[in-house]
């Protein structure tokens, strides 16, 4: 069966990806409306197509194989303000396709906060709730207030509030829906992922759009990350200014080869990556104490913010701890530049930092699923814990 949609001259995953790597695609196709855009998901899915929506594809590893299906990228931009004033801060909506690191830099502009810890993360806006993007001790749950989907499975547009998504670490009730049936969805669920989920490998809710709650202001929401407080030259809960913030975000994901690549000419392959490939372990806190001597015990905040009126952290959850899925990396004898094959080979660990699995210009998916199934391995055969690889794996599994 085939969708009558108007597809465009058929580009590659290796084209469309950080990664740089993957097969065809056999049928892309951009919107630039919301109305085209809800069009074209209510066409392949009627037709029973297989979905991949996809934003700047830097959290994507796609097999050689390709996709069977359609490839459907919104391309809409733009930052629309409802209203801004001191009591209630700034209430901005912005369309799915809009670049995110473009929204940082606008907002910043504008004199708001919130989100200036998560400068430099590529992407769109539409995919940063999906995977509650965070970084530096920020995450974006801390500023959603509302997000506006087109629901595929009753067929309409729905507006979801902060406490209907579920938000959790680098999780969302939006995510979930790509693996889960849609009432094992709620956070916390312990259920086993189902490989046949029928919104695989997109979610079941489409974001449309995107509604966020900024507080007025220069400086930044407190610093919570010890590295960022560090460069800044502040105290762990201390303020700064908001450009200087993003400054020194840019710098520090820069010296661990977490911003993309945009000189052809001299391409730099270390940023040739997903970003971080597993996230950080989260356990019971009772088994904190069965962790490593020296391992890195952080604690759990709920993605959920204390307050509603601006950004702010979660309450910390007393019953789980966080490690460093780096740290246990390289006490697993994984180093920097560490390859299967040995430093030449065509995939390895970024030489800037372990947790990022890099193309080093001739790689392929398989190549980094070899390498990301080994350091996966390697961590558990140590330690008995198992990685979860953080990017959308489509056509291929660790």
């Amino acid at each position: 069966m085939t969708v009558d949609l108007p597809a465009l001259t058929e580009p590659t995953f290796a084209d469309l990806t950080t990664l740089r790597v993957g097969g065809e695609i056999d049928s892309y196709v951009t919107t630039s409306t919301e109305a085209e855009l809800i069009d074209a998901v209510r066409a392949v899915d009627d037709a029973g197509e297989p979905l991949l929506i996809i934003g700047g594809g830097s959290n994507l590893l796609v097999a050689d194989e390709g996709f069977s299906g359609v490839v459907l990228r919104d391309t809409r931009t733009g930052i629309h303000l409802e209203s801004a004033d001191t009591c209630g801060g700034a209430s901005v909506t912005v369309p799915a396709g809009h670049s995110w690191d473009d929204l940082v830099v606008e907002v910043i502009e504008n004199g708001w906060v919130g989100v200036e810890a998560l400068s430099g993360i590529p992407g769109t806006v539409g995919a940063a709730p999906v995977q509650n993007i965070g970084a530096y001790g920020q995450e974006v749950s801390g500023t959603v207030a509302t997000v506006r989907v087109w629901d595929r499975g009753e067929s309409r547009v729905r507006t979801l509030a902060l406490t209907d998504l579920n938000f959790g670490y680098r999780t969302s009730k939006l995510k979930r829906s790509t693996q889960l049936p849609d009432a094992l969805t709620g956070a916390g669920s312990t259920d086993p992922v189902d490989p046949l989920a029928p919104w695989y490998p997109s979610p079941r809710y489409v974001v449309l759009d995107v509604s966020f709650q900024f507080r007025l202001g220069t400086l930044s929401a407190p610093i919570a990350y010890p590295e960022l407080a560090r460069r800044l030259g502040v105290a762990v809960g201390e303020r700064a200014e908001n450009a200087a913030v993003r400054e020194a975000v840019l710098e520090l994901r820069g010296s661990k080869g977490m911003l993309l690549d945009t000189d052809p000419a001299a391409p730099d392959h270390d940023r040739w990556s997903a970003g971080s490939f597993f996230t950080n372990p989260i356990l019971p806190a009772e088994l904190a104490a069965s962790l490593p001597k020296g391992a890195p015990v952080y604690p759990v905040r709920s993605a959920i913010p204390i307050t509603t009126t601006g950004p702010s952290l979660g309450r910390i959850d007393e019953t789980l701890v966080k490690t460093s899925a780096a740290w246990l990396i390289e006490q697993a004898g994984f180093t920097r530049g560490y390859g299967v094959d040995g430093p030449d080979s065509p995939a390895t660990l970024s030489t800037k930092h372990t947790l990022a699995i890099t193309n080093r210009g001739s790689a392929t998916a398989a190549d980094i699923v070899r390498l990301a199934r080994t350091v996966r391995d390697g961590v558990r055969d140590t330690f008995g814990i198992e990685l979860v690889p953080e990017p959308v794996l489509v056509g291929v599994s660790l």
